[in-house]
Protein backbone atom coordinates (compact mmCIF):
# COMPACT_ATOMS: atom_id res chain seq x y z
CA UNK A 1 0.00 0.00 0.00
CA UNK A 2 1.34 3.17 -0.82
CA UNK A 3 2.00 6.03 1.46
CA UNK A 4 -1.20 7.85 -0.20
CA UNK A 5 -3.31 5.18 -0.27
CA UNK A 6 -2.95 4.84 3.46
CA UNK A 7 -3.55 8.42 3.63
CA UNK A 8 -6.98 7.66 2.13
CA UNK A 9 -7.94 4.66 4.86
CA UNK A 10 -6.59 7.53 7.80
CA UNK A 11 -9.33 9.49 6.34
CA UNK A 12 -11.99 7.10 5.85
CA UNK A 13 -11.36 6.32 9.86
CA UNK A 14 -10.88 9.76 10.83
CA UNK A 15 -14.35 10.41 8.87
CA UNK A 16 -16.27 7.21 10.37
CA UNK A 17 -15.19 8.69 14.08
CA UNK A 18 -16.02 12.22 13.22
CA UNK A 19 -19.29 10.55 12.34
CA UNK A 20 -19.61 8.09 15.23
CA UNK A 21 -19.08 10.99 17.52
CA UNK A 22 -21.26 13.07 15.92
CA UNK A 23 -23.57 10.69 16.79
CA UNK A 24 -23.15 10.48 20.30
CA UNK A 25 -23.68 14.24 20.51
CA UNK A 26 -26.97 13.75 18.90
CA UNK A 27 -28.94 10.98 20.16
CA UNK A 28 -32.37 11.59 20.76
CA UNK A 29 -32.29 10.40 25.01
CA UNK A 30 -30.32 13.63 24.92
CA UNK A 31 -33.44 15.97 23.92
CA UNK A 32 -35.70 13.29 25.58
CA UNK A 33 -33.81 14.13 29.13
CA UNK A 34 -33.55 17.77 28.49
CA UNK A 35 -38.20 17.73 27.59
CA UNK A 36 -37.92 15.96 31.06
CA UNK A 37 -36.13 17.88 33.18
CA UNK A 38 -38.17 20.97 32.04
CA UNK A 39 -41.18 19.00 33.02
CA UNK A 40 -39.60 18.12 35.89
CA UNK A 41 -38.67 22.02 36.91
CA UNK A 42 -42.35 23.13 36.40
CA UNK A 43 -43.24 20.30 38.08
CA UNK A 44 -41.44 21.30 41.22
CA UNK A 45 -42.88 24.62 41.08
CA UNK A 46 -46.23 23.27 41.39
CA UNK A 47 -45.42 20.99 43.97
CA UNK A 48 -43.80 24.53 45.77
CA UNK A 49 -47.64 26.04 45.21
CA UNK A 50 -49.41 22.94 46.45
CA UNK A 51 -47.42 22.46 49.18
CA UNK A 52 -47.40 26.29 50.19
CA UNK A 53 -50.81 26.44 50.16
CA UNK A 54 -51.46 23.58 52.42
CA UNK A 55 -49.29 24.60 55.00
CA UNK A 56 -51.26 28.34 54.89
CA UNK A 57 -54.53 26.26 55.60
CA UNK A 58 -52.67 24.11 58.15
CA UNK A 59 -50.98 27.13 59.96
CA UNK A 60 -54.57 28.74 60.25
CA UNK A 61 -56.36 25.34 61.19
CA UNK A 62 -53.71 24.84 63.72
CA UNK A 63 -54.35 28.83 64.82
CA UNK A 64 -58.29 27.79 65.39
CA UNK A 65 -57.92 24.64 66.85
CA UNK A 66 -55.38 26.09 69.85
CA UNK A 67 -57.26 29.40 70.22
CA UNK A 68 -60.16 26.78 70.81
CA UNK A 69 -58.72 24.77 73.35
CA UNK A 70 -57.44 28.17 75.10
CA UNK A 71 -61.22 29.41 75.16
CA UNK A 72 -62.84 26.06 76.56
CA UNK A 73 -59.63 25.69 78.95
CA UNK A 74 -61.10 29.01 80.10
CA UNK A 75 -65.04 28.09 80.01
CA UNK A 76 -63.91 25.00 82.24
CA UNK A 77 -62.14 27.19 84.93
CA UNK A 78 -65.25 29.37 84.49
CA UNK A 79 -67.93 26.72 84.93
CA UNK A 80 -65.73 25.05 88.00
CA UNK A 81 -66.16 28.31 89.80
CA UNK A 82 -70.11 29.02 88.89
CA UNK A 83 -70.73 25.73 90.76
CA UNK A 84 -68.00 26.18 93.50
CA UNK A 85 -69.94 28.38 95.94
CA UNK A 86 -67.26 31.28 95.58
CA UNK A 87 -69.71 33.54 93.97
CA UNK A 88 -73.63 33.96 95.82
CA UNK A 89 -74.95 36.84 94.14
CA UNK A 90 -77.46 35.95 91.97
CA UNK A 91 -76.49 39.21 89.34
CA UNK A 92 -72.62 37.48 89.63
CA UNK A 93 -74.29 34.56 88.89
CA UNK A 94 -75.92 35.23 86.01
CA UNK A 95 -73.06 37.35 84.42
CA UNK A 96 -71.09 34.28 84.69
CA UNK A 97 -73.48 32.11 83.34
CA UNK A 98 -73.35 34.35 79.97
CA UNK A 99 -69.48 34.57 79.79
CA UNK A 100 -69.26 30.71 79.68
CA UNK A 101 -72.28 30.84 76.80
CA UNK A 102 -70.18 33.28 74.92
CA UNK A 103 -67.64 31.30 75.34
CA UNK A 104 -68.90 27.98 74.25
CA UNK A 105 -70.84 30.01 71.76
CA UNK A 106 -66.97 31.33 70.35
CA UNK A 107 -65.11 27.90 71.09
CA UNK A 108 -67.84 26.26 68.40
CA UNK A 109 -67.43 28.97 66.34
CA UNK A 110 -63.57 28.49 66.12
CA UNK A 111 -63.92 24.67 65.76
CA UNK A 112 -66.01 25.30 62.89
CA UNK A 113 -63.85 27.13 61.12
CA UNK A 114 -60.92 24.74 61.72
CA UNK A 115 -63.88 22.35 59.98
CA UNK A 116 -64.13 24.13 57.25
CA UNK A 117 -60.20 24.55 56.94
CA UNK A 118 -59.97 20.48 57.12
CA UNK A 119 -62.13 20.27 54.23
CA UNK A 120 -59.59 22.81 52.14
CA UNK A 121 -56.82 20.79 52.63
CA UNK A 122 -58.73 17.66 51.68
CA UNK A 123 -58.37 18.32 47.57
CA UNK A 124 -54.79 19.79 47.66
CA UNK A 125 -53.77 16.78 49.74
CA UNK A 126 -55.37 15.27 47.00
CA UNK A 127 -53.75 17.29 44.10
CA UNK A 128 -50.27 17.35 45.81
CA UNK A 129 -50.95 13.11 45.46
CA UNK A 130 -51.64 13.45 41.45
CA UNK A 131 -48.43 15.09 41.72
CA UNK A 132 -46.74 12.94 43.78
CA UNK A 133 -47.52 10.47 40.99
CA UNK A 134 -46.55 12.50 38.08
CA UNK A 135 -42.97 12.83 39.50
CA UNK A 136 -42.56 9.45 39.82
CA UNK A 137 -43.28 8.87 36.39
CA UNK A 138 -41.43 11.40 35.52
CA UNK A 139 -38.26 9.79 37.60
CA UNK A 140 -38.86 6.39 36.22
CA UNK A 141 -38.61 8.01 32.46
CA UNK A 142 -35.71 10.07 33.19
CA UNK A 143 -34.20 6.74 34.67
CA UNK A 144 -35.04 4.83 31.65
CA UNK A 145 -33.67 7.53 29.19
CA UNK A 146 -30.36 7.62 31.17
CA UNK A 147 -29.72 3.75 31.03
CA UNK A 148 -30.57 3.90 26.91
CA UNK A 149 -28.32 6.72 26.39
CA UNK A 150 -25.90 5.24 28.87
CA UNK A 151 -26.00 1.80 26.31
CA UNK A 152 -26.00 3.75 23.33
CA UNK A 153 -22.68 5.86 24.26
CA UNK A 154 -21.26 2.63 25.59
CA UNK A 155 -21.94 1.02 22.40
CA UNK A 156 -20.51 3.96 19.96
CA UNK A 157 -17.44 4.31 22.38
CA UNK A 158 -16.74 0.60 22.05
CA UNK A 159 -16.87 0.97 17.80
CA UNK A 160 -14.83 4.57 18.28
CA UNK A 161 -11.98 2.49 20.10
CA UNK A 162 -12.20 -0.23 17.82
CA UNK A 163 -12.10 2.76 14.65
CA UNK A 164 -9.12 4.69 16.46
CA UNK A 165 -6.94 1.47 17.40
CA UNK A 166 -7.27 0.31 13.54
CA UNK A 167 -6.71 4.33 12.66
CA UNK A 168 -3.21 4.11 14.89
CA UNK A 169 -2.17 1.28 13.07
CA UNK A 170 -2.08 2.71 9.82
CA UNK A 171 -0.88 5.78 11.31
CA UNK A 172 2.05 4.29 12.11
CA UNK A 173 3.39 2.94 9.07
CA UNK A 174 3.27 6.78 7.94
CA UNK A 175 6.29 9.37 8.41
CA UNK A 176 5.52 12.52 10.57
CA UNK A 177 5.51 14.90 8.23
CA UNK A 178 3.42 13.21 6.06
CA UNK A 179 0.72 13.11 9.02
CA UNK A 180 1.26 16.33 10.03
CA UNK A 181 0.46 17.99 7.05
CA UNK A 182 -2.57 15.73 6.74
CA UNK A 183 -3.59 16.75 9.97
CA UNK A 184 -3.43 20.62 9.01
CA UNK A 185 -5.44 20.37 5.69
CA UNK A 186 -7.76 18.23 7.48
CA UNK A 187 -8.31 21.27 10.08
CA UNK A 188 -8.50 23.55 7.43
CA UNK A 189 -10.65 21.20 5.38
CA UNK A 190 -13.27 20.56 7.63
CA UNK A 191 -12.34 17.47 8.36
CA UNK A 192 -12.04 15.93 5.06
CA UNK A 193 -8.17 16.06 4.15
CA UNK A 194 -7.81 13.53 1.18
CA UNK A 195 -10.11 13.13 -1.62
CA UNK A 196 -10.00 10.14 -4.45
CA UNK A 197 -9.49 12.03 -8.35
CA UNK A 198 -11.92 9.83 -10.48
CA UNK A 199 -12.73 10.52 -14.11
CA UNK A 200 -10.74 13.82 -13.28
CA UNK A 201 -13.43 15.09 -10.61
CA UNK A 202 -12.58 15.21 -7.13
CA UNK A 203 -14.64 13.19 -5.15
CA UNK A 204 -14.18 15.36 -1.83
CA UNK A 205 -15.96 18.66 -3.47
CA UNK A 206 -16.99 16.99 -6.52
CA UNK A 207 -15.57 19.42 -8.80
CA UNK A 208 -13.82 18.53 -12.15
CA UNK A 209 -9.78 19.52 -12.82
CA UNK A 210 -9.66 21.72 -15.20
CA UNK A 211 -7.29 20.37 -18.43
CA UNK A 212 -4.50 22.30 -17.20
CA UNK A 213 -4.82 20.78 -14.03
CA UNK A 214 -5.17 17.04 -15.27
CA UNK A 215 -1.93 17.54 -17.04
CA UNK A 216 -0.29 18.54 -14.26
CA UNK A 217 -1.50 16.21 -12.24
CA UNK A 218 -0.54 13.19 -14.30
CA UNK A 219 2.96 14.54 -14.75
CA UNK A 220 3.60 14.63 -10.92
CA UNK A 221 5.38 11.79 -9.42
CA UNK A 222 3.01 8.76 -8.02
CA UNK A 223 3.98 9.51 -4.34
CA UNK A 224 4.00 13.60 -4.79
CA UNK A 225 1.29 15.20 -2.73
CA UNK A 226 -1.14 17.04 -5.56
CA UNK A 227 -3.52 19.23 -4.44
CA UNK A 228 -7.06 20.41 -5.92
CA UNK A 229 -6.27 24.08 -7.07
CA UNK A 230 -10.59 24.60 -6.07
CA UNK A 231 -10.75 22.84 -2.47
CA UNK A 232 -7.16 22.68 -1.65
CA UNK A 233 -7.69 18.52 -0.81
CA UNK A 234 -4.96 16.59 -1.42
CA UNK A 235 -5.73 14.28 -4.23
CA UNK A 236 -5.22 10.19 -4.14
CA UNK A 237 -4.68 9.03 -8.01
Amino acid sequence: MTDLSALLDIQTHDTATDQLQHRRASLPERDELVTIAAEEKALDAELADARTRRHDLERQERRFEDEATLIEDKATSEQAKLYSGEVNAMKELQALQAEIASLKRRQGDLEDEAIALMELIEPVDAELEVLADRATSLANRRADAEKRLAETEAEIDAKSATVLAEREQLASSLGADLLQTYEKVRADQGGVAVSRLVNGTCDGCHLGLSAVELDRVKHEPPDALVYHDECGRILVR
